[in-house]
């Protein structure tokens, strides 16, 4: 195994290159980083829209449909909060492999990777509260620390695992 994965400093390079990104991403207003024209481009006939236009929910009190937000911007919901989730998986993943090495507790590193990926998560809407067109959602935290939970549980089974060799 190459030194920089063995001792954990790669995993937490990548860390550190998402966060950057997600500082990036949240110094943007909304427009500009609206996948509309894209997903037009993507979807011009409106895939599954039928099937589509049954689901209906509340999301930070707003609601999320079809009728409510239109074809393209209710698709878009879903990668954003794709991105949420995708995005803290890595980071949270990449916390607790990049310090399980340096703690040798895969609890500790689990439990640190954890907290560090939701407490940027905060401190990320908190940016965004200071950006202009951007509205930070408490909600968005939850589902930036339920993505970066399951990556450190899934570190922490893999991990678990190979430890006893199943793996």
């Amino acid at each position: 195994m190459k030194k920089g994965i063995k001792n954990g400093n790669t995993y937490l390079i990548i860390g550190f290159i998402v966060m950057a990104i997600l500082f990036y991403s949240s110094s943007q207003s909304y427009e500009e980083q609206s996948q509309i024209g894209l997903l037009m481009a993507l979807f011009k006939n409106e895939p599954l829209k039928d099937w589509l236009s049954k689901i209906s929910f509340v999301y930070a009190g707003s609601e999320v449909s079809i009728q409510a937000k239109g074809y393209f911007a209710f698709i878009e919901f879903f990668v954003r909060k794709f991105a949420h989730f995708g995005t803290y998986f890595v980071l949270g993943g990449s916390f607790c492999l990049g310090l399980f090495p340096k703690l040798n507790s895969l609890a500790l590193a689990a439990f640190f990777g954890w907290m560090a990926a939701t407490g940027y998560a905060g401190m990320d809407e908190f940016h965004q509260m200071m950006t202009n067109g951007r509205t930070p959602l408490f909600q968005d935290v939850m589902l930036d620390s339920i993505g970066a939970l399951t990556a450190v549980i899934l570190c922490w089974l893999i991990i678990g695992l190979r430890q006893k060799r199943v793996l």
